[in-house]
């Protein structure tokens, strides 16, 4: 029997999730199987301007709607990697597809395309992803620490930051400020 697996999925943090590089965090999952999971975090702003990024990499931009994109804290496993969360388009060195018109790339290309204006139209950048071991991922979601629930690339790319954590929880039609803070079976 195949197993489900969460690719282009939403891990939605519960309230009571006290890990703080989750807590009230909403993580798109690119890959699941077998070996474990990898993610993004899509709602966690870091200290850094794109601008910053890439002036470290001594790509230039003169164009301040990309100078000023906020950098995300992706997840606490390599926190200086970056990662472009894009709507697709061209194809990139280095891309995985995680879903129809939803890729991530690590390649240096991608970020001076962006840097010239001829980048992905949505795109969303991190530092840093999110890790899980084989089994591991399903375990907490049999814990309870997680909600999940297919992502919406709208939540992603359109809704402000510090309003997709409850956006992806209306997915499932939940208030989550209305949720229990606490872990647990019933």
């Amino acid at each position: 029997m195949p197993r489900d697996y969460l690719v282009n999925h939403f891990l939605i943090a519960v309230p009571a999730m006290d890990d703080p590089h989750f807590a009230r965090g909403v993580t798109l999952l690119c890959e699941h199987n077998e070996d474990g999971a990898m993610g993004l975090l899509v709602n966690r702003p870091s200290d850094y301007r794109l601008g910053e990024v890439l002036e470290q990499m001594e790509i230039a931009t003169e164009l301040p709607d990309i100078a000023e994109d906020t950098v995300l804290v992706g997840g606490p496993v390599l926190p200086d990697r970056g990662f472009v969360l894009h709507d697709g388009g061209d194809e990139w060195p280095s891309t995985m597809r995680v879903a129809p018109g939803l890729a991530v790339t690590t390649s240096r290309e991608i970020l001076a395309a962006m840097a010239r204006g001829t980048g992905p139209r949505r795109h969303l950048v991190t530092l840093g992803f999110a890790s899980w071991g084989a089994g591991q991922l399903e375990q907490e979601i049999a814990d309870n620490a997680w909600l999940t629930v297919p992502a919406d690339q709208a939540i992603v790319f359109e809704t402000p930051l510090e309003l997709r954590w409850q956006a992806a929880a209306k997915c499932l039609g939940i208030d989550i400020g209305q949720f229990a803070g606490y872990v647990g079976h019933a």
